[in-house]
């Protein structure tokens, strides 16, 4: 938790961290890395120039999103305990200065993209409207909203595909469907956890709207969907997109690792057990992303 900081008219002693969190940089950093994982499963020749566009400006537009969202969320984030010491609620920056940082970054994000090409800049300029305009309005109305959000959580890691390819077809599609169906065990149990605080902002996370039977069940099948799409690529029916049978047996591994913690959240439904499967996912998704990587280098040497 960054700790509030001395401040000269509108500028924070500490304004780098408070850059970080406006920008929410660990959130940012771990969507640069779907992408560049998506590029480096696309490449057959590594751009670093290209490698670099697509992760400052990858990080800009999910930092523009970011931001963005805590201008629009600033009072109900005041409300909330893991949220009241972000820079606009804290009163450690003025929303015309989050508003000067979202906007720059939205413009600098896009340039870079476009840099690479047109599909790129699209598809990260189509996944900061949603986030910023129909999902974040929605957290408050509907728990729909995180099935609005995972279409733009889920473009990191097809992006990079689009960004080498220039090129929207089954590949990115299936990366796509993988990260998009991941995006619900995920953030349901994190809403697991943080139900009370969310609910003192009105926020409506968990499908049911209750820590119940019913929310366990569907995080588990979203999460059964999800280990299914990750093997995919062994079909060797998904184009240029394929998986060996050592990667497909490392998939699945991981992949019920984490069904494992799923199942035992469903049977036990506590904190702890909503810890672990959020714990578990966050390591599901970047070793899957690894072990895809690895793969196509070490098996099929491209």
């Amino acid at each position: 938790m960054i700790m509030p900081a001395e401040t000269t008219g509108d500028l924070s002693v500490n304004w780098l961290d408070d850059f970080k969190a406006i920008t929410k940089m660990r959130l940012a950093l771990s969507v640069v890395f779907s992408s560049l994982a998506g590029y480096l499963l696309a490449a057959e020749t590594i751009n670093y120039y290209h490698l670099l566009l697509l992760a400052v400006g990858g990080y800009c537009l999910v930092g523009a999103s970011n931001a963005f969202n805590q201008i629009i969320e600033k009072d109900l984030d005041a409300l909330m305990l893991r949220t009241q010491n972000r820079p606009l609620p804290a009163n450690r920056m003025r929303p015309k200065t989050a508003l000067v940082i979202a906007v720059g970054l939205t413009v600098l994000g896009i340039a870079m993209l476009y840099l690479l090409n047109w599909r790129t800049a699209f598809f990260g300029s189509i996944s900061i409207f949603i986030y910023v305009a129909v999902y974040t309005p929605l957290k408050t109305r509907t728990p729909l909203s995180v099935f609005v959000g995972a279409f733009p959580g889920a473009i990191p890691f097809m992006l990079g595909w689009v960004a080498y390819t220039n090129y929207f077809g089954v590949e990115p599609g299936v990366l796509f469907m993988l990260q998009f169906f991941w995006q619900f065990p995920h953030f349901w149990a994190i809403a697991w956890m943080l139900d009370e605080d969310y609910k003192k902002a009105g926020f409506k996370m968990l499908p049911t709207g209750q820590k119940d039977q019913g929310t366990a069940f569907q995080i588990m099948v979203y999460t059964l969907w999800m280990l299914l799409i990750s093997l995919l690529p062994f079909t060797h029916y998904t184009g240029a997109l394929n998986l060996s049978i050592y990667g497909a047996v490392a998939v699945a591994i991981v992949g019920l690792v984490m069904l494992f913690f799923a199942g035992n959240l469903m049977q036990k439904k506590d904190h702890q057990a909503a810890y672990r499967l959020m714990l578990s996912s966050v390591v599901y998704i970047s070793l899957v992303q690894v072990i895809y990587v690895m793969d196509k280098f070490l098996v099929y040497g491209n």
